[in-house]
């Protein structure tokens, strides 16, 4: 699979964050297999999460391919970008087309990263998860790498003005140990696996963050910021 547009949009990146003054910090990187398929299950909570853990993995020198919404596809900017890097187009309304062009990928040996909340998380907490991505490790026989990302809603998120200023904020990924599935693992149980890996991956990025979260709008009300608290 020729990769031609990956390169300079992963240059263009690099330049933004620079320009932004993002401080990246990330660990475990070392759990992104150097050859075969692999699935990254990561948490949403800002537009950019995708680029961003992206930028964090280059270290494996893998693409990763993302699944995201088809209106992104149609956007006559993002759309050339998106398929030029071989993402995968999901229609909610009907999902088994994307389901199959992932199952493809992963058969092929491609990395592909999915929100397993299918959402931006407005409260920044974990929202309920969908079961594709333990039916994608299953039916594809690849393990699943849980991912945490924080610090990505400071920049651009639903429902909050994006702010593009340059404050140096920080940015903490999260690779955890992977995970693996058999045709004989109950996706019920798979799901919840996989939530509680996330989450203790969350919970430590935030530990370890240098801002306080006290106060802050992109902070979730269970570490003191004034989120929308969580629905679920």
């Amino acid at each position: 699979m020729a990769d031609l547009v990956y390169p300079p949009v992963i240059v263009t990146l690099k330049t933004f964050w620079k320009y932004l003054g993002l401080r990246f910090n990330s660990k475990g990187v070392e759990n992104i297999p150097r050859e075969g398929g692999a699935i990254l299950a990561m948490n949403h909570i800002g537009y950019l999460d995708f680029a961003l853990i992206g930028t964090c993995a280059l270290p494996v020198k893998r693409y990763v391919r993302f699944m995201a919404k088809r209106e992104l596809f149609d956007n006559k900017i993002a759309g050339p970008l998106l398929r030029g890097m071989h993402h995968i187009s999901v229609d909610r309304s009907s999902g088994s087309a994307s389901f199959v062009a992932a199952l493809r990928a992963l058969r092929s040996g491609e990395i592909v990263g999915i929100f397993p909340e299918g959402t931006i998380s407005v409260s920044f907490e974990l929202k309920e998860f969908k079961s594709g991505a333990v039916r994608l490790a299953i039916g594809g026989n690849v393990p699943i790498i849980p991912v945490a990302v924080w610090g990505s809603q400071r920049i651009w998120t639903k429902k909050v003005k994006r702010d593009l200023s340059r404050k140096k904020v920080p940015i903490f990924v999260a690779f955890g140990e992977p995970l693996y599935f058999t045709k004989d693992s109950s996706v019920e149980e798979g799901e919840k696996e996989l939530r509680q890996a996330m989450q203790e991956l969350l919970f430590d990025l935030q530990a370890r963050y240098p801002d306080s979260h006290v106060g802050a709008r992109w902070a979730p009300v269970r570490l003191g910021g004034s989120a929308p608290a969580p629905l679920n």
